[in-house]
């Protein structure tokens, strides 16, 4: 299966969040369906963190990975992210790293929010299109600290919309951010020592490390 890359979307749509400004306040309920999905999943890990001590992290994991697998495309974001040679992988291939691709990221997600104290997310109201994809701009706003951007790039799965890449900061792409690492990993040793290295990462995240 093949996706469509996204780095000359995501370049027009840097020009729409420059020409934006994020809301002062939360949005309690969002109209836009894309935004409900960013807000739900918000909420899903904002309570994961409010839990996080009794949870611990497995808990933390098993908490989240349910809510992760329905708000991101994991198979577009695994395909973005290992870039051209996706394509030509066995399907067996395939389904291995988007299965090790997902460990990772649920449990990156269970490592690094590993507690509350006054987190909240901002959202803008304002939802700009580029063709059949969305953005999502939002804030993590810390108690004592800078906020961070968290900005959402989302199309549509069967009628839900699903995130495929998350702008760090604004304007960070994380699929590009790992294509160049992933794919070099990929040419070396094949989708097995990329499934490897993801899985070994995926360990070490789990154990706390």
């Amino acid at each position: 299966m093949r996706f469509r890359p996204i780095a000359r979307l995501l370049a027009s749509l840097a020009s729409l969040i420059m020409a934006t400004t994020l809301a002062a306040a939360a949005v309690d309920a969002p109209a836009d369906p894309a935004a409900k999905q960013i807000a739900a999943f918000h909420e899903a890990l904002l309570d994961s963190m409010k839990e996080a001590k009794q949870l611990g992290v497995t808990g933390r994991y098993n908490k989240l990975k349910p809510v992760i697998e329905r708000t991101f495309d994991l198979s577009a974001m695994t395909s973005e992210a290992v870039g051209a040679s996706f394509s030509s992988l066995s399907a067996s291939d395939q389904r291995a790293l988007i299965d090790a691709f997902e460990r990772m990221t649920v449990a990156s997600y269970a490592h690094n929010f590993d507690g509350y104290s006054g987190e909240r997310f901002t959202m803008d109201p304002n939802v700009p299109v580029r063709g059949d994809h969305k953005l999502v701009q939002t804030m993590l706003v810390v108690p004592k600290d800078k906020p961070h951007a968290f900005n959402y790039v989302l199309h549509q799965v069967g009628g839900t919309w699903k995130v495929i890449d998350i702008l760090l900061e604004g304007y960070v792409s994380q699929a590009a951010t790992k294509r160049s690492d992933f794919s070099a990993t990929v040419a070396q040793g094949g989708a097995k020592a990329l499934v490897t290295r993801l899985n070994t990462i995926s360990d070490g995240l789990l154990r706390g490390a």
